[in-house]
């Protein structure tokens, strides 16, 4: 889905007049080890002006301050099975916010570790750079923490010294079948699911954004680590589309203690 709507967000001579003009600006580039990421801040004139946010690694679209209901609901869904449970939980991919902000909005989180790879987006946040930012950098909650994910999830020392958490929610790659790196590959198996659960409670959730619909080999994978797994798919208004678009979000849930 994002490299259909990356092809209809493309910018027209309009908005190439300058780098500063009305329409576009490039608030800042830098190169990372995934290749060059830029974050953009521009106007939709076909619809209104709109100002939007977006993201791009490389010439992919990553994500869009336009749409943001799956990254809202990996965090609704999630934090939905843990009903009133005080809970510390961990974001996988911090962006443009949207997911850690859903989370910091249910009064029952406690403690939020945001984990990104790409160190000049938790910059982005702690300078102002996008709307959410203030947000996050004042909730006490919140830490925005520099670091691999997916290292971390398999590490004997885990996320944060040996914490357990109460959920885990990914918003990284596309797919488990499209990755942003190769390397991440071994997370999307049994062992690399099986290394993540043990950092849960028990109880805990993984909760995880996909572009792609439900897979069920990759359901499979689930069911084979936690005890209670579903696939939910998101749909949401497109306006460049014209169209309903739609992503999966997965939610498993770890047995509770005997």
């Amino acid at each position: 889905m994002w490299m259909e709507i990356g092809a209809c967000l493309r910018l027209g001579p309009r908005y190439r007049r300058s780098p500063m003009s009305k329409y576009f600006e490039e608030l800042d580039f830098q190169q990372t080890p995934l290749g060059e990421l830029s974050l953009r801040r521009k106007r939709v004139a076909m619809l209104g002006d709109l100002e939007v946010f977006e993201v791009k690694l490389g010439d992919a679209f990553l994500m869009t301050s336009m749409f943001h209901d799956v990254e809202d609901a990996v965090a609704d869904l999630g934090l939905a099975e843990l009903g009133a449970t005080p809970s510390d939980v961990v974001v996988g991919g911090l962006g443009l916010g949207y997911t850690a902000v859903a989370a910091l909005a249910h009064k029952e989180v406690r403690s939020l570790v945001v984990i990104d790879f790409l160190k000049p987006v938790i910059g982005w946040h702690q300078r102002g750079l996008v709307p959410l930012g203030p947000r996050l950098t004042s909730d006490a909650r919140c830490r925005l923490m520099h670091g691999d994910f997916f290292e971390l999830a398999t590490a004997p020392a885990g996320f944060d010294a040996g914490r357990h958490f109460h959920a885990v929610l990914l918003d990284i790659d596309h797919s488990p079948r499209n990755l942003l790196h190769a390397r991440h590959a071994a997370f999307y198996s049994r062992e690399g699911l099986g290394a993540l659960a043990s950092q849960l409670h028990p109880g805990g959730v993984f909760a995880m954004w996909s572009d792609d619909p439900p897979d069920e080999e990759f359901l499979g994978l689930l069911k084979s680590v936690f005890a209670t797994v579903r696939a939910e798919v998101v749909s949401f208004p497109n306006p460049i589309l014209d169209r309903n678009s739609a992503s999966t979000v997965y939610v498993a849930r770890k047995a509770d203690a005997q």
